[in-house]
């Protein structure tokens, strides 16, 4: 019951007071990802939503236009503190997880929850193994258990393991304490970027 109705109305509530909150941060950021750059404000994605749907995920843009795509060894996005790519502004908005905000309006078209699994890259969805699929039941998060508990701290196979864990485990109780744990991960701002010992092992893990 909770999955199937109640999560969907929380998150359009949710969604409703912040809405205010995320306008605010549309003017300001907007306004500094302009100056910097020139570029557009944000950045759309193709990744991998519900029932493996592909969607177009929003974020305000924290790299330089037209930046290469770059991975870690095991296929997960690759994220440095000196990563060139990124810009002064988009440093800060990632640092502080701004950048994901604008993931509202995923919410609200019913693309996203603001729990759920972390979407993956629509390219690639043939990459996932039987008992990592699970993670499509339910729709991608704004934060999620892995973001929250773990954050660039697994392999990308170790994720998928854990949201598909999610997935077929979702509930009231567990998805307050994701959002309470999310909070504190983001104001420690614990695992925002891959160590080279992390990167060390994710390799290690690959042979």
């Amino acid at each position: 019951m909770y999955n199937n109705f109640f999560k969907r109305i929380l998150d359009i509530l949710i969604c409703i007071i912040g809405f205010p909150v995320f306008l605010i941060l549309c003017c300001v950021f907007g306004l500094l990802i302009k100056i910097e750059d020139r570029g557009p404000i944000f950045y759309k994605a193709d990744r991998i939503g519900k029932d493996s749907k592909t969607y177009k995920m929003y974020k305000f843009r924290s790299m330089r236009t037209n930046a290469p795509t770059l991975l870690n060894p095991d296929g997960s996005t690759y994220n440095s503190k000196d990563d060139s790519r990124v810009t002064k502004i988009g440093k800060l908005i990632r640092e502080t997880s701004i950048d994901e905000t604008p993931q509202i309006l995923n919410v609200l078209k019913g693309e996203m929850s603001i729990i759920g699994p972390r979407a993956s890259l629509a390219s690639v969805l043939d990459t996932y193994q039987e008992d990592e699929i699970d993670k499509m039941k339910v729709r991608p998060g704004i934060t999620g258990y892995t973001q929250a508990y773990y954050r660039n701290g697994l392999t990308n196979r170790e994720k998928r393991l854990k949201d598909a864990w999610y997935a077929n485990n979702i509930s009231f109780v567990l998805d307050i304490k994701i959002f309470f744990k999310t909070i504190v991960t983001v104001i420690r701002r614990d695992g925002i970027y891959t160590s080279p010992a992390q990167i060390k092992m994710l390799k290690e893990k690959q042979k």
